[in-house]
This record gives C-alpha cells, structure tokens and sequence, in this order.
C-alpha cells in the first residue's frame, strides 16, 4: 500500500529532483539520528536495563556461521533471479509466491541480532510506534549497513513519522544495494507525483512495474499519470 505523503520542503525537493537522474541516486545519505533501541553492552546484568535489550552472557548470539563460499553465494543469486523471472511473467499466479519468496529472502540477514532487530523495527511499525521503530532501524543499519531491506524499512518508519529527508536517504541506499528493490522504487514514485514531478514519478512507477508488473496501485499511478503528462515526453 502505498504511504500518506507529507508535506516537503522545497530544498528537499529540489535536492531530490537534482539527484535523481536514472533512479538509482537520490538524495546522498545523511547522518542517522542517534540510536534509541538496541545497543551492544558489556556482558554482565544491569539494574535498570531495558528489559527489551538484547541478551547478554550465556544469552547472547550466537556466533555468526562461516562465510558462504562463492558457489553458495551464486546459488543464492541464480536463486533470486529465477524469482524475478517468474515475478515478471505477465499471466498465471506463481508471481504471487515468487514475490513473498523475494520478500522473504530480502528480509533474512544471515545474522542472529540484525534479524531481531528488524522483527522488533516491524513490530514497533505495526503498533504505529514510529519512533521505537527508527530506534531499533538505526541500531540495524549501524550494525548491518549492506542490508537493503533495513535501509528501506527504516525510510518507510521515517516517511511515516513525518522526515522526509532521512526517509529519501533511506530509499537511496536500499536502492543502491538493491537496484531491483521494486517497494522502493514505488515509494520514490508516490514521493515524487506528490512533490508534482508527474514525470519523474512515472518514470519510477514504470521501472518499478518493469520488475514488478503486478503491483496494482502502482498500476493505477501510471494511468493515472500517463493522462496527466499526455502530449508530452513523460
């Protein structure tokens, strides 16, 4: 479903217009805001720790399994590119699980503690708790910042509590990793048709839909869109 747009200001926008040539850069990435979630303590018991910290001692995670070798990693991208493939075909319904399936690897780290920490952003998300959600993001991406799926989480925690810059940061990077990230594409294209860049957002809508071709709302924009820009070079 795509996001409620606030309102931008305009340097923002202008940032955002300037930056945006080919989708794949948007506004560079700013500084995140401190923290407020899960930080990495000594071991040992606090008196007033937050009893929704990470665990410690005996508790804590687990350590990481070895590095995959290249022919696991090569398995996992011929993987994913068989999803996409079936993602694309234009009839039938296997594109409905070849999306959760993607969605679904897109959201495993491989890591104990970045797992937990986007279940706990999700949760908080859920429960309309913006800012424990960019708490826990921002302890993510500090922990795990080549997981594209942090990184567009923590734009919609963002873009949902009303800070649209960080938010367009967010999508940059979760785009930059992730070129094929069709829900951040589709985010980009509802910022831009608010901000009035109709051609700029269907040309988003249209990239996100080339990876994508079943999102309906996405869909319904460049119909929309294509009405609006009709008689120009949209």
């Amino acid at each position: 479903m795509l996001l409620p747009v606030p309102h931008f200001h305009p340097a923002v926008a202008a940032a955002l217009l300037l930056g945006l040539a080919g989708l794949g850069a948007v506004l560079p990435a700013q500084a995140a805001p401190p923290a407020t979630a899960v930080q990495d303590q000594a071991p040992g018991p606090a008196p007033d720790a937050d009893p929704d910290a990470l665990p410690q001692g005996p508790l804590a995670e687990p350590a990481p399994p070895a590095e995959p070798t290249d022919a696991a990693r090569l398995r996992a991208r011929e993987d994913l590119d068989l999803l996409f493939a079936e993602l694309a075909q234009p009839g039938g319904e296997t594109w409905a699980r070849a999306e959760s399936d993607i969605i679904r690897i897109w959201s495993r780290s491989g890591s104990a503690v970045t797992d937990l920490l986007y279940k706990r952003g999700e949760s908080a998300l859920d429960a309309g708790d913006t800012a424990a959600a960019i708490g826990h993001l921002t302890a993510l991406t500090d922990h795990a910042p080549d997981f594209a799926a942090g990184w567009h989480l923590r734009a919609v925690a963002f873009y949902l509590d009303g800070d649209p810059g960080p938010a367009l940061s967010d999508l940059g990077q979760a785009l930059r990793l992730e070129p094929r990230h069709f829900g951040a594409l589709t985010q980009l294209g509802a910022i831009l048709e608010e901000l009035g860049d109709d051609r700029g957002a269907l040309s988003a809508f249209r990239k996100s839909l080339k990876i994508h071709p079943h999102q309906q709302e996405a869909l319904d924009a460049v119909r929309r869109l294509e009405r609006q820009t009709q008689g120009t070079d949209a």
